[in-house]
């Protein structure tokens, strides 16, 4: 691994994303929390790039990204997160670790979307963040209809 103390954030989140992949594409280890949540706190700074319309998802991604980590000490691996919420039957309760998990793989895809589109197309700022938004959250009607 490099140094990433130094490194510009792009780079940051680079490496340790490849980090992960890795473990993934292996299928032998499962993904820890721990490499995880650090790979998704590089993130973070991103939300700020949106500009203050985006101030609370930064905040609420930072907070369930926090929330991952700390538990991280007592849980391994994502999928022994997810097991042990399962067995205790609080996947769909708020604030539950594994509710927290999926919201900040939203995050990353939003994120994820928003800066592929700028990538790609000519579209104006305010249509990108439209369009990524809708893209991940379109299943999530209840989301949506509060926005309207």
């Amino acid at each position: 691994m490099a140094d990433l103390n130094d490194a510009k954030p792009l780079a940051k989140i680079s490496e340790a994303f490849k980090e992960l992949a890795a473990t993934v594409n292996s299928q032998t280890a499962a993904v820890e929390v721990a490499p995880f949540c650090r790979a998704c706190s590089h993130i973070s700074p991103l939300f700020a790039c949106l500009g203050i319309a985006f101030k609370f998802a930064e905040m609420d991604y930072v907070a369930k990204v926090n929330d991952l980590a700390g538990v991280s000490k007592s849980i391994g691996t994502l999928q022994a997160l997810l097991e042990r919420d399962v067995e205790a039957n609080t996947v769909r309760k708020a604030g539950s670790h594994s509710r927290n998990l999926l919201r900040v793989k939203r995050g990353l895809d939003m994120v994820r979307l928003l800066f592929e589109q700028i990538l790609v197309t000519e579209y104006v700022y305010h249509q990108l963040l439209y369009v990524a938004f809708c893209c991940i959250l379109v299943a999530f009607q209840h989301v949506i209809a509060a926005c309207s």
